[in-house]
């Protein structure tokens, strides 16, 4: 251990001009600018950490919000198509209907004309044979006896 004497000799002497010239409060000075400067980016990124779970949970918060109105949107649009399915077979009963109560008419109309058009057929068929029983009638002895008791009837009731 002798040998080593002078190099702890020294290493004293180094220490203690070390302390005189305050080099233990530059490095303790360093020491806690650094312990600080540790703690300051401890904070930093605790105050990060939290805030990226707040933007996390946001985001998680708007997604549920955003699956919550897709939902509520296809509910509504099911909704509404069933409505709007509902209010086509509503008008196209309807249409139906009315086409149906037209053609009715229309029916009910052509058959009157119909009707109407045989009549006056009939009518017109019964007034040439009237005519024509008539005519015969009208001829010789016995229609002057006819056509005189016509007038006589006539004067009858006009008088």
């Amino acid at each position: 251990m002798s040998e080593y004497l002078p190099i702890w000799i020294g290493l004293l002497i180094f220490f203690a001009i070390a302390w005189k010239m305050g080099a233990h409060t530059s490095l303790l000075n360093a020491l806690d600018a650094r312990s600080a400067r540790i703690a300051s980016d401890l904070a930093e990124a605790k105050r990060l950490r939290e805030e990226a779970e707040a933007i996390v949970a946001d985001y998680r918060k708007r997604q549920t919000a955003a699956e919550q109105e897709a939902k509520d949107i296809v509910v509504a649009a099911k909704a509404d198509a069933e409505r709007l399915a509902a209010e086509a077979k509503a008008k196209m009963e309807d249409f139906v209907a009315r086409r149906t109560k037209m053609a009715e008419t229309k029916i009910a109309q052509a058959e009157a004309q119909a009707i109407a058009d045989v009549r006056a057929a009939a009518a017109d068929v019964a007034t040439s044979a009237a005519g024509a029983v008539l005519a015969d009638l009208a001829k010789g002895a016995g229609g002057e006896a006819f056509i005189k008791a016509g007038i006589d009837e006539v004067k009858s009731k006009l008088n």
